[in-house]
């Protein structure tokens, strides 16, 4: 896991098992200033999650080892600190099921792979809209 510490930055929890994927995603969210907490697979998410619910949202993979990405969603809509934090899935999977069953699950907002900078930004702004502790920050 890796996460950068700075002083009242807002902080995205990301989980993706594709170190490319990975990266890209934390250049994105850090270049909206947020603070990226990122972890390389579901079980190493959710021991985040177990200890600190300070995130004003989440991106995570729907396909990871030991733990999917939509366990990850059911195990936060069961915890009631961890409710309020807005889901983004990014899958490369097509299947029309699994957006269903991500939005089923508890997930705010689904992002297909590939994607580019631009969708991502659009998607992610949509994402911290949706979160009902919003968040005042100097742009």
């Amino acid at each position: 896991m890796f996460s950068m510490t700075k002083q009242n930055t807002p902080r995205i929890l990301i989980a993706d098992d594709d170190p490319v994927i990975r990266h890209l995603v934390t250049r994105l969210v850090e270049k909206s200033n947020y603070e990226a907490v990122v972890c390389a697979d579901g079980r190493e998410a959710i021991r985040v999650l177990q200890s600190d619910s300070n995130f004003c949202g989440a991106i995570f993979d729907m396909m990871m080892p030991h733990l999917e990405g939509l366990e990850l969603i059911k195990f936060m809509r069961t915890e009631k600190r961890l409710m309020r934090i807005p889901v983004l899935m990014i899958t490369s999977e097509s299947d029309l099921k699994l957006m269903a069953n991500s939005f089923s699950a508890g997930a705010t907002l689904f992002l297909p792979k590939p994607f580019t900078a631009d969708q991502f930004h659009s998607t992610f702004k949509l994402l911290l809209s949706t979160n009902s502790n919003k968040v005042v920050r100097n742009a």
